[in-house]
C-alpha cells in the first residue's frame, strides 16, 4: 500500500484534501484496470498545473533576466519545461515510487514513463495550488525545477541545436544542413534512429536516439561541438 503521507512530509506540504494528492499520482491506466476507485485519473490536474507551471516560470525567468528579449525568454521557458528536465526532477523526489499504474504500464521503464513523471509533476502542481494556494505552488516549483536554470543557461542547454547550427551553418560554410537517417533498428514501439548531419556531401557528424527528431538534436549538438561553434 502506498503511504502518500511520507510524500507530503518529503515535499512539506499537508494537503487538507488527501485524495486530491492521490489523484495527481493517478494514471488513466490504473482507472481503467481498477474501476471500481473512487477517484479520477490525472489529465485534469495536469492541465491546470501546467498552465500553474508556465505562469510561475515566466514570471521567475522574467524578473531573473531582465536583458533577455522575448525570443530568448522562451526558448529558455521551453527548455526548462521539457519533458525530459521535469521527468529528472521527479525521479530525484522520488515520485516513481508512489505512481499508481496499470500492471503493464507500472512494467514500462523507458520513454513512456519518463512522460508519465512529467505529466504527473504537472498534475502535481496543479493539485498543490487547488489544495493549498498560488504561494505554495510557486514554492514548490522554486525548491525543484528552477535550480535547474543554473545548468541550463551555463550550458547554453536552452538554445536549439538544429536552429544554431544552420544559422552557424550558413554564416560560415554557406550551406544549408540536412539530415539523413543512416540505421534504423529495434520492433515499431522501440524504435532506435542514428541520424547524420552534412553539408553538401560532407558528413559532419552523427546522433543516436529514439525518434528521428532526438536523433537530430543529438547530430547538430555532436556537428556544433565538432566546428567549435558552441559559444
Amino acid at each position: 500500500m502506498i503511504q502518500f503521507s511520507d510524500f507530503e512530509k518529503k515535499i512539506k506540504v499537508d494537503f487538507k484534501d488527501k485524495k486530491m494528492l492521490e489523484q495527481a499520482f493517478t494514471h488513466r491506466s490504473y482507472i481503467n484496470e481498477n474501476p471500481g476507485v473512487t477517484f479520477f485519473h490525472n489529465e485534469r490536474l495536469e492541465f491546470l498545473g501546467d498552465a500553474v507551471l508556465e505562469l510561475i516560470v515566466t514570471d521567475f525567468l522574467y524578473n531573473k533576466y531582465p536583458h533577455y528579449t522575448e525570443g530568448e525568454l522562451t526558448a529558455l521557458r521551453s527548455a526548462l519545461v521539457n519533458a525530459v528536465i521535469i521527468s529528472e526532477v521527479a525521479g530525484k523526489m522520488g515520485m516513481n515510487d508512489y505512481l499508481l499504474l496499470s500492471k503493464g504500464e507500472a512494467k514500462d521503464n523507458g520513454k513512456a514513463r519518463q512522460y508519465i513523471l512529467a505529466n504527473t509533476y504537472e498534475a502535481l502542481i496543479g493539485a498543490i495550488y487547488l489544495d493549498q494556494d498560488y504561494e505554495a505552488a510557486d514554492k514548490f516549483v522554486a525548491e525543484t525545477l528552477l535550480p535547474k536554470t543554473e545548468e541550463i543557461v551555463n550550458k547554453k542547454l536552452w538554445r536549439d541545436a538544429k536552429s544554431l547550427v544552420q544559422e552557424k551553418a550558413q554564416e560560415f560554410v554557406s550551406v544549408t544542413p540536412f539530415y539523413k537517417v543512416l540505421h534504423e533498428s529495434g520492433p515499431d514501439h522501440d524504435k532506435h534512429f542514428t541520424v547524420g548531419i552534412y553539408f553538401g556531401n560532407d558528413l559532419i557528424a552523427e546522433g543516436k536516439g529514439k525518434s528521428k527528431q532526438e536523433a537530430e538534436q543529438k547530430a547538430a549538438e555532436t556537428a556544433l561541438k565538432a566546428r567549435n561553434w558552441t559559444d
